[in-house]
């Protein structure tokens, strides 16, 4: 049997059981445990499931409530990750700022920084830092309006994203795991985030300690697209083991 046949019915064993261990699969297959091993990489390099100590389990990925539901959760993690942004970003820079809470968040800190150029889809944002005092430039980006985080998005907010290059892409996401990387539970919001982030000198993930070992549907990034990760708590297990292999810079 091809191994992508055998890794699809992997799959289908995993997603049915829950979960499945390498001797079982190996029996089933009458294949080395090695072989069966070598699928499971495979398959939890593409965020399919999840690779454990012998054997995978089907991944729960992780979802989003409405705007207003998540403006107020962990809010003294999105504090903590904004003070700690604020002390990195010099005046005069220019930076991308995608839409969510902890950007948001950041934007009231940010706001006090003199000279900033801005560009941005969240329209909470724009209005955020140019209602500061640090006399922020924005640059509002358009596109198709999605009326609950009042931002653009699709093909044209794309589009104008790669008229600028940025000093930094500042990117809040969903969930951040040690082999899927960094993702977000909105196909257009990840297609937003992938924009900024190729048009930009540093890449800088935000995500609070809640998001850590987790998963989403649509990838921004992988671990070794990202500069610095901000956070509220130092992450540790697999994924601290992960951002240190990718070079990624940990800031909390």
């Amino acid at each position: 049997m091809k191994p992508r046949n055998r890794q699809a019915i992997i799959l289908e064993i995993v997603a049915t059981d829950g979960e499945a261990s390498v001797d079982a699969l190996a029996a089933r297959f009458d294949v080395s445990a090695e072989t069966i091993r070598r699928d499971l990489r495979d398959l939890a390099s593409t965020g399919a499931l999840y690779k454990v100590q012998g054997g995978a389990r089907r991944i729960r990925l992780s979802t989003e409530g409405s705007f207003e539901e998540r403006r107020f959760e962990q809010a003294e993690a999105k504090a903590a990750i904004a003070r700690t942004l604020s002390d990195m970003i010099e005046p005069g820079e220019k930076i991308f700022l995608d839409t969510g809470t902890t950007t948001l968040a950041c934007a009231e800190e940010l706001a006090q920084i003199d000279g900033l150029t801005v560009v941005t889809n969240s329209f909470r944002i724009a209005n955020r830092m140019g209602s500061g005092p640090g006399k922020t430039r924005i640059h509002a980006i358009g596109g198709a309006w999605a009326a609950d985080n009042a931002e653009t998005v699709g093909p044209m907010a794309i589009g104008q994203i790669a008229a600028f290059q940025a000093d930094r892409a500042i990117v809040g996401v969903a969930a951040l795991d040690a082999e899927a990387g960094a993702m977000d539970a909105d196909f257009d919001e990840a297609q937003v985030a992938q924009a900024m982030i190729g048009h930009a000198n540093q890449v800088i993930i935000l995500a609070h300690s809640e998001k850590f070992d987790r998963r989403a549907a649509f990838r921004v990034c992988r671990l070794a697209d990202i500069d610095v990760l901000v956070c509220d708590k130092q992450p540790d297990g697999d994924l601290a083991r992960a951002l240190e292999r990718a070079g990624v810079e940990v800031r909390c």
